[in-house]
């Protein structure tokens, strides 16, 4: 009777075990690829993403990045706010023109 029930036991951990990692695995697919658009939105290389692989310090080290890095995207609208700012006539502002 224990032979049977052990089986059983057996059994059902190797399928849970299996789930559990397809759901895990599901999991950092998805984290990988959101960070990935997200880098690519603040201008960096979306491989930045992958530093989430790295166990324990992966995703802080991709929190710090984009919460505290100059992004890239930022210098290309200082740039072209800079190079549109002489290009401004008089009087196209909010405020009229005296």
């Amino acid at each position: 009777m224990d032979h049977t029930n052990s089986a059983a036991t057996a059994s059902f951990l190797a399928g849970f075990f299996v789930v559990y990692a397809v759901i895990i695995l599901g999991v950092l697919a998805f984290t990988i690829w959101a960070y990935w658009r997200m880098f690519e939105k603040a201008g960096f290389s979306g491989a930045l993403s992958l530093l989430n692989l790295v166990p324990g310090f992966g995703p802080l080290i991709c929190l710090i990045v984009l919460a505290f890095g100059r992004w890239p995207i930022e210098d290309e609208l200082a740039a072209l706010r800079a190079a549109n700012a002489s290009r401004v006539p008089p009087g196209s502002s909010v405020m009229p023109a005296p």
